[in-house]
């Protein structure tokens, strides 16, 4: 398994697409969720993550973005502002027991990461407007997300975190 969260010589066409979102309040804080059913371990530590979700076919990053927000938290994309859209592709592979649970031909994700800011209220995060994903959510230092994590994403988010450290400004 490649620990390196950049592209590395993989081959794109063997990870599936998929978009990631770190949603920061006003304070600079970024959104985690709880996966629902306490994620696919039984280590409670690792069962929180930010907004992530597939690319449908015809749907470009910046779409499936806005749609995976509604899905996953209810928040409506009137109420964030893009700050930042992550070059290049990150990457992360299945462990080995989680590939030989799984069907398709996919050795992990690739990642397009979107940085927003949240203008709305805390009453506008719902999480039982779509299929939950997660049981509850909360605000989180940028900088906490790589600990809580499941351990075969975290470089994705050790990654992420230096690169979007930016955006933990308050405003």
């Amino acid at each position: 398994m490649i620990a390196h969260p950049l592209e590395n010589g993989r081959d794109p066409t063997l990870y599936r697409a998929n978009v990631g979102l770190a949603v920061f309040s006003k304070k600079g804080h970024v959104m985690v969720g709880h996966r629902a059913g306490g994620g696919r371990n039984d280590d409670q530590r690792f069962s929180w993550q930010m907004p992530q979700g597939g690319i449908d076919r015809g749907e470009t990053p910046a779409e499936a973005s806005l749609r995976e927000l509604k899905e996953e938290t209810g928040i409506n994309p009137s109420m964030v502002e893009l700050l930042e859209e992550l070059d290049p592709w990150l990457y992360y592979d299945f462990p080995p027991d989680l590939k030989a649970r799984l069907t398709g031909p996919y050795l992990g994700q690739r990642q397009k990461w979107f940085a927003f800011r949240f203008k709305g209220s805390e009453s506008d995060v719902r999480l039982d407007e779509h299929t939950p994903e997660f049981d509850a959510w909360r605000w989180a230092e940028l900088a906490e997300a790589p600990a809580l994590v499941i351990p075969f994403k975290r470089a994705v988010y050790e990654e992420v975190a230096r690169r979007f450290v930016r955006w933990t400004e308050p405003v």
